[in-house]
């Protein structure tokens, strides 16, 4: 019997390999857990009166664009949070913003570009469902190197013009997971430009964007509404897990043009699946809401503290500008990983899990990804031991 080939060339995803790495181990401490990126501040207070008020709501379909009420909610976080109006026809809800960043390069990216072999730009590291999604439409995936030489963004525009020419799409991440980096205005005005001269769609994974230290990043859809590009140019991804504490809910949203979302709402409505109704109930309300993400933004401050103390004394530590991931400087990741699970039961994820090798070279090797996720003292007893244990 047959199999496709086209996701031959995946790798084993980053926590299954993980587990095939440590779990033949015993922890070497009590474990504490600093690898996945699952929020757990407390779910907003209004949750489970608005889930309550709605139950009832499970017994119908659920709209497959997003209620009315939800996209207006939505429309209405943007002019808040971006100074920019986009209609409920530009926005569609999503079964978590994976989903979307996955089909949206279904429905968006041409079989040819420029009669060739369409291109899709990747920031190296980068999360994971940005390679499969460029897999799925047959287009050729290039890693652009998003290190510290590059201030931890991609730079897209040192690509070579024959690559640019056939570029259909570009995924960025800010504030980017795993390094913490925002792109600033500048940058993204840049890209911007770079997007218009070679006519590729940028989309622009901002789940992370009210998780920030000291002034909340700029998004693409606001600086390409205040430069005047074509709103066809850039689709923004957004998401409650890591703004509202709310990773299983799986809601998100996308936006962009009239047409963009045209399509990618023509192709859900065959494939799709659509979030329940009582969850579009609840995420209405979060998006409506910003006291508990502004206490929630609080609690990451704390850490961010917390972080800075422990390692003071580290020269290569740094402090990511927002999101609430460590990305931490080390001779080999999969060695430190290793080392600090054996020895004190702390659990990281080594960076080159989260990158591709291009030229022999992987950016992530010497890096291990840090998640701020836990309570207070969880964190800063699991940032003690690993300090102790590689910086020391």
């Amino acid at each position: 019997m047959a199999f496709p080939e086209r996701f031959s060339n995946l790798p084993e995803y980053a926590f299954p390999r993980l587990r095939k790495l440590l779990d033949i181990h015993a922890p070497g401490g009590d474990p504490v857990a600093m690898t996945i990126g699952e929020p757990r501040h407390p779910m907003p207070p209004f949750l489970a009166e608005v889930l309550a008020a709605h139950v009832g709501e499970f017994a119908v379909y659920p709209p497959n664009d997003g209620s009315p009420e939800l996209l207006e909610a939505i429309s209405g976080w943007i002019a808040r949070r971006y100074r920019a109006s986009v209609a409920p026809d530009r926005i569609m809800a999503l079964n978590g913003t994976r989903e979307g960043l996955f089909n949206a390069a279904i429905a968006l990216v041409p079989e040819l570009k420029n009669g060739k072999r369409p291109a899709v730009l990747i920031p190296n590291p980068f999360y994971q469902v940005y390679a499969v999604a460029a897999a799925a439409v047959g287009a050729e995936p290039v890693f652009v190197p998003a290190t510290e030489e590059t201030g931890f963004l991609p730079d897209f525009a040192a690509l070579p013009a024959e690559v640019l020419d056939r570029t259909a799409m570009a995924y960025l991440c800010s504030p980017a997971n795993p390094q913490g980096a925002v792109a600033s205005r500048e940058y993204l005005s840049g890209l911007l430009r770079l997007a218009e001269k070679h006519d590729f769609r940028i989309f622009a994974d901002e789940c992370y964007s009210e998780i920030w230290r000291d002034a909340p990043p700029p998004g693409t859809l606001e600086v390409a509404n205040d430069e005047g590009h074509d709103p066809e140019r850039v689709v923004i991804f957004h998401s409650l897990s890591k703004r509202s504490n709310l990773p299983g809910l799986r809601s998100g949203f996308c936006a962009g043009g009239v047409e963009s979302i045209r399509r990618i709402r023509q192709l859900r409505a065959y494939a799709g699946a659509p979030l329940p109704l009582p969850l579009q109930r609840v995420s209405e309300r979060a998006w409506s809401d910003e006291t508990h993400v502004e206490a929630n933004r609080a609690l990451y401050a704390e850490k961010y503290a917390i972080a800075g103390q422990v390692f003071a004394g580290v020269n290569s530590f740094r402090l990511p500008e927002g999101g609430f991931f460590l990305w931490l400087p080390v001779p080999d990741g999969e060695e430190a990983a290793l080392k600090l699970w054996r020895e004190t039961g702390v659990r990281v994820l080594p960076g080159a899990y989260l990158s591709r090798d291009v030229g022999g070279e992987n950016p992530g090797k010497g890096y291990i990804r840090v998640a701020l996720v836990a309570p207070k003292e969880e964190t800063q007893r699991g940032l003690i031991s690993l300090r102790d244990c590689l910086y020391a």
